[in-house]
């Protein structure tokens, strides 16, 4: 690979449409902040500015950590990801498994307008995917080894949209699996039921209700501006506000707000908090002495909590620390939660 290639490819995520942290969807970001802090919050357009680039946030020693795991990220996933297995495999696998079966045989609604059927394939990529990545995500702060990996994104003492990216990368392998099995049986079943009518309504190639969510400030979850919705809106969609609660350090913000871009799942299965009006936030393992604290520790740490966790060798706070178990006492700080 060309040293121009190598190059291109740590700088894709900023000029492919599909990331979150595409340049026009940073750039949108930043006009809903000046909007929010301006027009709703009666904030200045100078201390706005000075409130969006805040240098105590981007030039934080946390916020260093997050741009070296973005490159040492990128760097190991130009060699991991052609080894894991993609949507198409899952699909092609499923859909040919599909025949077995004799409930439904294949292409029994083609008949259905082109314009339905891509809506519909459209909306059922959107939701399940965002249902798998709720769940997923619940797995990783209430099981003990996934959260050994999972505290090192949450391990962040203060947040830019590069944080999304402060992730071990067993747990980036985690999520792109998940991935390609909530899209592959996605895609096989529609391609199964409605032929070759099936396909994406997209917006520079993107799903049109992805792109819609990138477009309305996704880059702001992780972010210091603690945009609110309307309380009724924060049951149906997870706004910035409510994600930065799920950082929190606070007892009360413990195992909330896991939802990606939909509040739904938190509210059906408990675990919904709406955002909290000028309410201060502290983030990070704050009191954790086994909190990550170094790029090595980032790393390395989670495989010897895992051989901790896997051979008993925990205190016993440690124990409370990394239990599962929903009642967790409130000195118990750093087990499995968020």
């Amino acid at each position: 690979m060309e040293i121009t290639e190598v190059f291109n490819s740590f700088l894709s995520d900023f000029i492919d449409p599909k990331k979150r942290i595409f340049l026009g969807y940073l750039i949108l970001s930043l006009g809903i902040a000046y909007l929010w802090l301006v027009v709703i919050r009666r904030t200045s357009l100078k201390k706005a500015h000075f409130q969006i680039f805040n240098r105590k946030v981007f030039f934080s020693k946390s916020a260093q950590i997050d741009y070296k795991i973005f490159f040492i990220n990128r760097a190991f996933s130009l060699f991991i990801s052609p080894l894991l297995i993609t949507q198409i495999a899952i699909a092609t696998l499923i859909y040919y498994a599909l025949h077995r079966q004799n409930i439904f045989y294949s292409g029994q609604f083609s008949g259905l307008s082109q314009p339905l059927v891509i809506a519909l394939f459209s909306v059922a990529m959107f939701v399940v995917d965002d249902f798998t990545k709720y769940f997923v995500h619940r797995w990783m702060h209430n099981w003990s080894i996934l959260w050994a990996f999972h505290k090192v994104h949450h391990s962040a003492e203060t947040m830019t949209p590069i944080t999304v990216y402060r992730v071990h990368p067993a747990e980036g392998i985690l999520f792109g699996l998940r991935s390609a099995v909530s899209q592959g049986v996605v895609i096989s079943i529609f391609f199964f039921l409605f032929g070759n009518a099936v396909d994406l309504y997209t917006i520079v190639g993107v799903n049109i209700l992805v792109f819609f969510f990138h477009m309305t400030g996704s880059n702001l979850r992780h972010s210091h501006i603690n945009i609110r919705y309307w309380k009724w809106l924060e049951y149906i969609f997870i706004s910035p506000a409510q994600h930065q609660l799920h950082h929190s350090i606070a007892q009360e913000h413990y195992d909330k707000n896991f939802g990606a871009a939909l509040a739904i799942w938190d509210w059906l299965f408990g675990s919904l908090h709406l955002s909290e009006e000028d309410k201060e936030i502290t983030y990070g393992l704050t009191g954790d002495p086994a909190a990550p604290r170094s790029i090595g520790d980032m790393y390395l740490k989670p495989f010897t909590d895992i051989l901790n966790i896997l051979s008993g060798n925990f205190t016993k706070v440690q124990k409370k620390m990394f239990s599962s178990s929903t009642e967790k006492p409130f000195e118990a700080r750093f087990w499995p939660r968020h």
